[in-house]
This record gives C-alpha cells, sequence and structure tokens, in this order.
C-alpha cells in the first residue's frame, strides 16, 4: 500500500506512521505499507490520478486538487463553513458528515477515507497584505484548479494561476508568481521563508486535506483485511486531533523565528472578503444542485457541532 504526501513533518505524516504500524501489526505479512512524503511519487495531480488508476493506493492532498476528479469535494472550499481546526474536527466526527464525504468519489474509484482542516490558510506575499486593493494584479498560486478556487481570487482582483506545489518556489523566485494560498505546514517544510516572509490570514478558510484511498485496493483486500484498514486509518486520525492545533502553534513560532510576519485583515477588510467570496462561491452552489445539497448538509453538521 503505497501511500503519498505532498509534505513531511505534519499531522498528516504522523497518521501516515501511525497508520503503517497499527495496519502492519494486524496484518503481518499480508499488507506493507510504505510512507511517501514530500512528493515522492510526484506532484498532487500526478497522485490523485494514481489513486484513481490504482498504482498509488493513497494520496493525501488538499481538497482543490481532488476537484478535477470529484467536483463534488469544492463544498470542502466554501469559507464560512468551518469555523476552526478544532470545528472541523468535531464536524467530521459526525458519522453523517463522515458518510456523505466518504461517497464523494464513489463513482470515480476512490474513497475519502478521512477529512481535516491541516490549518487556516494563508496567503504568502512578499510585502505585506492590510486590504484587498493590494492584492490587484497580484499572480497567486490556488489551491486547486477549480472555479470554487480559482473565481474567488479573480473577482478580488488576483490572477490566480493553479501550479503544481514543487513549482512555486522556483516560480516565486522568478517572480512567476507574487504570491500563493496554501497552510503553514507547506511554508515551514519548505522554508519558503527564504523567498517571501509575509503571511496573512484568510478570513473564514481552511486548508482542507483528504485521506485519498484507491476503492479498487481496498475491495481487494477482502473483508476481514479491509475492515482492519478502515479501523486503523479511523483509530490514526486521533493524531489529527492531538497534533493539530499543536502543530500550527509550533509552525507559526517557527515562522516567525525565521523572520517571517503572519497577520490579519482589518475588520472591515475581513467582512469585505467574505462578502465578495460569497457573492462568487453562493451563485456557483445555486446552479448546482448536488453541490447545495452538499453544503446544506455539512453546513447542518457544523451547526449541530456549535450547538
Amino acid at each position: 500500500m503505497k501511500i503519498a504526501s505532498p509534505v513531511t513533518g505534519d499531522a498528516s505524516n504522523e497518521w501516515m506512521r501511525r497508520f503503517k504500524q497499527g495496519v502492519e501489526q494486524r496484518l503481518p505479512g499480508q499488507v506493507r505499507v510504505e510512507l511517501y512524503p514530500s512528493n515522492q511519487l510526484g506532484p498532487i495531480p500526478a497522485t490523485v490520478e494514481g489513486v484513481a488508476l490504482g498504482t498509488i493506493q493513497m494520496t493525501i492532498p488538499a481538497a482543490g486538487f481532488v476537484t478535477g476528479l470529484e467536483p463534488r469535494f469544492q463544498v470542502l472550499d466554501v469559507p464560512g463553513l468551518f469555523d476552526s481546526v478544532q470545528h472541523t474536527q468535531q464536524v467530521f466526527a459526525d458519522p453523517a458528515a463522515r458518510h456523505l464525504v466518504a461517497g464523494f468519489g464513489s463513482g470515480k474509484g476512490v474513497e475519502a477515507l478521512f477529512v481535516y482542516a491541516a490549518s487556516p490558510l494563508m496567503l504568502l506575499t512578499r510585502r505585506p497584505v492590510t486590504s484587498l486593493a493590494d492584492l490587484k494584479g497580484m499572480k497567486i498560486r490556488s489551491t486547486g484548479g477549480a472555479a470554487f478556487q480559482i473565481e474567488p481570487l479573480r473577482k478580488l482582483g488576483a490572477i490566480p494561476i493553479s501550479m503544481p506545489l514543487g513549482d512555486t518556489m522556483s516560480a516565486l523566485q522568478n517572480r512567476a508568481l507574487d504570491g500563493m494560498v496554501s497552510g503553514i505546514a507547506v511554508y515551514t517544510a519548505f522554508k519558503y521563508h527564504d523567498v517571501a516572509r509575509c503571511l496573512t490570514l484568510l478570513p473564514g478558510s481552511m486548508l482542507m486535506i483528504v485521506g485519498l484511498a484507491s476503492r479498487t485496493f481496498l475491495s481487494k483486500l477482502g473483508g476481514p483485511a479491509e475492515a482492519v484498514v478502515r479501523e486503523e486509518s479511523q483509530r490514526a486520525e486521533a493524531v489529527l486531533t492531538q497534533l493539530g492545533a499543536d502543530d500550527i502553534d509550533r509552525m507559526q513560532a517557527q515562522w516567525r523565528e525565521r523572520g517571517g510576519s503572519i497577520s490579519t485583515l482589518p475588520a472591515p477588510e475581513a467582512r469585505r472578503y467574505l462578502e465578495i467570496v460569497d457573492g462568487v462561491l453562493k451563485p456557483m452552489l445555486n446552479s448546482n444542485p448536488t453541490l447545495q445539497a452538499d453544503y446544506l448538509a455539512l453546513r447542518g453538521a457544523a451547526q449541530r457541532v456549535r450547538r
């Protein structure tokens, strides 16, 4: 079982380690779990395609990079749906929410074994962003190539660019990019402070991560072994909750120690950001009955947790 990840040293990598340990202890000689962090099996789009084809058994990308395969994953990126990393984990502890998302890729040969928020979404730039006007004309790498990731940036006046993570460092260095959107784990793991040091939190937005597995592989395991893989996947999820918030605090401190800054938009600009993004995304949801139903179901789960 080959598992790919674009990063190293974060909570998802600890999930991989614990999952491997649990599966191999319970299925000795039956399943060998091989871990490939840091894009060792290729850029994110290639690993998503590999899982769909069955040549890779699992990958752990940002949800935005799965939407080309299955557009329903777009709903995870709607700003304002989740309040925090902790709130997100509570939402996906809800069996109904888990079941809903697990079925997103059923017709494409894939399944989300887990979903979690790696961190708030952050915009990396060379100079501080203190207002939405600062984004005008900026070439910004989005978290995926779907309209849900691209159109809000365009409406804000930026020039959105979909680009594999492995290409972003050189693009920032040669000014082909002015900025990028990702989570803190990416910025610290790959030492982006060497090319840009200003991080701005994007209001109401989370970097959603999907543990995308091959349905073909799971079915070939057979009943007992498949059950073990699913059980160990869910058991290892505890680390995403336990370490997730601590990981974010640690990595943000590390970013600042390396000379980086982390800021928020002024309150009026933050409200305007959400209004603009909402104005772009809501018509997309309303024009697609499936996406709208998915959004309403997840919003309902989020509201139940808040109560």
